[in-house]
């Protein structure tokens, strides 16, 4: 049995992730005064008294609108609500009791979930005022009087949900899942991806660039492997971010790249390759990360017999500096090479994973070497003493060299196409640290 899930739901705007915050002791969720900040569904692990549990942080619910974003942010609430063991409703002190409230209050007892009434930014010590009494209204029991700023009444509020909650029955299971983060620029089909590859609509969908925010984690398991999928803010250039609220989900993407094993490099087809398709993938090579470059709308790119072998090169050209990563043509609309991804995924988090023997890796310098002769440079040559690997994700070798001006980027190239031609090494970066042996 998996661990339950607790879902944190109300209107708009009445703290629901700075409680998210508090009690999963992590500032995952974005965090800003205006409405509407959060939209997908945001996961995390919560513990308290020995007893661990699954923490869903959705967006701000909007009964009657018809915005596109707000309406689906309402789905996705729904969506919580179905899977939650128990329903954390948020209410805010200070506005009172809501038509919107109420509304929200009705859908959720027509689930016949549990409902712990949280009433929000009871901010003072002491008795609680006397508007906090106005909750009862609600018909939801016995409100909790909590700050989610300053932690007051969350204990009162996490030994209410162990009531309500099963005991978890944890799987004896190493964590092998292979985090694999979906990153690209805005609008180009990051989320309808996850969404294709678990199954189920996850995360908010539509045209308007910029509809993700948080980096969200979709857990999914199936006959390919076990994954996490971290669906991340389309990341765009700096002078193009004037949004407070994006400045935060930029950082949150690059977190999800420093959290990932492997991450996906989104190209949407029509639009062809961009620099800001490359600076997307520095930051995914330079962190170290096993890479695939997926383009997406494939299905909708005119084609010939000899389209994809010309779109294929030319990728290879613009991302010459991380020619390692395998290409794929994907459509995360019809599913197309979907099974073919996550083959590829497995792949290149193997060869990020990937050891050498100090033995076979000295035979496969000295045949190189043998080869092709070290470089010279005012009649003094390239010595290579040895060389070893000292680390995985992504593999980092040590060389013992005489000279270290003399061991040119050609020569080590050479070498380091060598040892990926022979140990398979595609889809991930490595590093190579030269020494001089005194």
């Amino acid at each position: 049995m998996s661990k339950p899930i607790v879902a944190i739901v109300g209107r708009p705007n009445v703290g629901k992730s700075t409680l998210f915050n508090k009690l999963c002791g992590q500032r995952l969720a974005i965090v800003d005064d205006r409405p509407g900040v959060t939209r997908d569904r945001l996961y995390a692990d919560c513990e308290w008294l020995g007893r661990s549990f699954l923490l869903v942080d959705t967006g701000g619910i909007e009964p009657y609108s018809d915005d596109v974003i707000l309406s689906q942010m309402r789905r996705q609430a729904e969506l919580a609500i179905s899977s939650a063991d128990c329903i954390i409703l948020v209410t805010d002190l200070r506005s009172g009791v809501t038509a919107n409230d109420s509304e929200v209050a009705n859908m959720l007892l027509k689930s016949g979930k549990p409902i712990i009434l949280c009433v929000n930014k009871c901010d003072g010590v002491g008795d609680v005022p006397v508007e906090f009494y106005e909750f009862y209204n609600l018909g939801l029991g016995d409100p909790i009087a909590v700050s989610a700023v300053h932690g007051h009444g969350t204990g009162d509020l996490l030994d209410e949900v162990l009531k309500h909650i099963p005991e978890a029955q944890e799987d004896e299971e190493a964590d092998d899942r292979i985090k694999v983060a979906i990153i690209g620029k805005p609008n180009v089909g990051k989320s309808s991806l996850v969404n294709a590859l678990c199954g189920q609509e996850r995360m908010l969908v539509s045209n308007i660039a910029g509809t993700t925010r948080d980096a969200s984690d979709t857990i999914v398991e199936n006959k390919h492997g076990r994954f996490v999928f971290i669906d991340t803010a389309g990341l765009r250039r700096k002078s193009k971010v004037d949004d407070r609220i994006e400045h935060f989900s930029v950082a949150r993407a690059v977190m999800a790249v420093e959290r990932a094993s492997v991450c996906v490099i989104m190209i949407d087809a029509l639009e062809g390759f961009t620099e800001q398709d490359s600076k997307v993938a520095g930051i995914a090579h330079e962190a170290g990360k096993a890479c695939i470059i997926a383009v997406n709308k494939w299905d909708a790119y005119e084609k010939d017999g000899k389209t994809m072998d010309g779109y294929r090169k030319k990728l290879m050209d613009d991302f010459s500096f991380m020619s390692y990563a395998p290409i794929i043509f994907i459509s995360a609309k019809t599913g197309q090479r979907l099974d073919r991804l996550y083959e590829l995924i497995k792949f290149v988090d193997d060869s990020n994973a990937t050891r050498i023997p100090t033995g076979r890796l000295n035979s496969v310098l000295a045949e190189a070497e043998a080869r092709v002769q070290p470089p010279t440079d005012k009649g003094k040559r390239l010595k290579i003493y040895y060389m070893t690997q000292t680390s995985t994700r992504p593999p980092t070798f040590v060389v013992f060299v005489n000279k270290k001006d003399l061991f040119h980027y050609s020569y080590q190239r050479y070498i380091d196409n060598r040892i990926r031609e022979v140990f398979g090494l595609e889809g991930t970066p490595t590093r190579y640290i030269i020494r001089e042996r005194s």
